[in-house]
């Protein structure tokens, strides 16, 4: 088996089970060994936010001295991205070793695992070959059935900010789709939430009394903003000072649970000082993620693909960039609610380029296009990701900016058109 033969297999399975369950994942990790069993988490579920924050805490676990595991999915524009270790992502060579034993074992079931269990199998397995002291685990979508969820207690739970998003598999309602993701909380296990509407606390409170879990919510009230730019921003919390690389009012949100999170760790004998938690928040990236890739024009590439992510990149749009030209490259997949982001976005907007994601669930370029007509602005339609990056930056000229927007998978491909890989 070669790189491309075990990303092959891996894109074999299907992605969901014929039932939502543990059973598989688990029956597999038993046979590899229960390599979850050897290793210790930081476990993370959540709509929006949740890969900022686990980056965040990697980073902050890696500044403190800790061999530190990150499992964050999906990847921008290369597979190994799900998988590293204080920051360097899987090699080709293990990625081969590790699937080849998932296949060993997984091909032997009964029923055969899914796509993303086999990933996560793969990512437990290596995680253990390479000795992490820590993990930071991301779900891949929920909590309660996800295959992340087949680890132990965790050192501890953290729900990010929940919204509509995979409604189908999780539910139609904010509250639904809340205790999906309150899956992953465990007895006795401190638990940090993201602060939000009283009805989706109100499911996290439940299942933390249940479980007798104790529960941080963090202040966001006490958020102080000191500086913020395109260079980055500075502010305080709890009477601290902090930077960050990251952009966005609502990267100050997920950085004030990630910092709830390091303290709840060092609670459980973690060693973490302030020194470690700064410059670990400080030194974290997390690329796609209002990442300002370029200038002349200015150009930002964001993977938000939901209502709440439009509505941080709007706020983050009309904050850096108040009297520009701002052009909005947008793609978006098929089963992504493209009329209530476009509805969002639009005050941030004074035009637009339509193209399409990669891959067979993108939604063209032109019924996009079709979506946002009603707004009355220039639009421009460019099937072609490489065409579309080239006419934005056009029309935007020197002194404007682009914004591109929709999908992770475009966010991937225009970074790549940007030669940022």
């Amino acid at each position: 088996m070669d790189y491309k033969e075990a990303l092959a297999y891996l894109d074999g399975a299907q992605w969901f089970g014929a039932e939502p369950s543990l059973r598989r994942i688990r029956t597999l990790l038993s046979q590899l060994g229960d390599p979850q069993k050897k290793l210790k988490f930081v476990h993370i579920a959540g709509t929006n936010g949740k890969g900022s924050c686990a980056a965040m805490l990697a980073s902050v676990l890696r500044a403190a001295g800790y061999r530190t595991g990150l499992y964050t999915s999906p990847y921008l524009f290369r597979f190994p991205e799900r998988m590293q270790i204080n920051g360097e992502r899987i090699d080709d060579a293990s990625l081969v070793r590790c699937v080849d034993a998932v296949r060993g074992k997984a091909e032997k079931m009964e029923e055969h695992p899914t796509e993303f269990e086999l990933m996560t199998a793969v990512a437990l397995l290596w995680f253990l070959q390479e000795k992490a002291e820590i993990v930071v685990l991301e779900t891949g979508l929920g909590g309660r059935f996800d295959a992340t969820n087949a680890i132990d207690a965790p050192e501890c739970s953290v729900i990010m900010n929940i919204g509509l998003d995979h409604t189908r598999v999780l539910g139609d309602t904010p509250e639904k789709i809340a205790a999906e993701k309150a899956g992953i909380i465990k007895p006795g296990v401190p638990c940090v939430v993201y602060d939000q509407a009283p009805s989706v606390m109100d499911v996290f409170r439940a299942r933390c009394g249940e479980l007798s879990c104790p529960l941080t919510i963090p202040d966001f009230s006490g958020i102080v903003s000191e500086f913020d730019s395109l260079q980055g921003q500075v502010f305080s919390y709890r009477g601290r000072q902090y930077a960050l690389s990251l952009l966005g009012a609502h990267q100050r949100r997920n950085a004030a649970v990630a910092i709830e999170a390091a303290e709840r760790l060092r609670e459980r004998g973690w060693s973490i000082d302030q020194d470690a938690l700064e410059h670990g928040l400080y030194a974290a990236v997390w690329p796609g993620r209002f990442e300002l890739c370029c200038d002349e024009p200015a150009f930002i590439v964001d993977g938000g693909h939901n209502p709440q992510c439009a509505e941080a990149v709007r706020d983050s749009l009309l904050q850096y960039f108040p009297d520009t030209h701002r052009v909005l490259l947008l793609g978006v997949l098929r089963d992504k609610d493209a009329a209530a982001m476009a509805a969002i976005l639009d005050a941030a907007a004074d035009e637009y380029v339509c193209t399409a994601p990669p891959g067979e669930r993108a939604l063209s370029a032109e019924e996009l296009a079709a979506v946002l007509r009603g707004f009355g602005k220039t639009i421009t339609v460019c099937p072609d990701v490489s065409e579309a990056v080239f006419t934005a930056k056009e029309r935007a000229g020197a002194d404007g900016m682009v914004c591109a927007f929709g999908s992770v998978y475009l966010a991937g491909a225009v970074r790549y058109q940007l030669g940022l890989y």
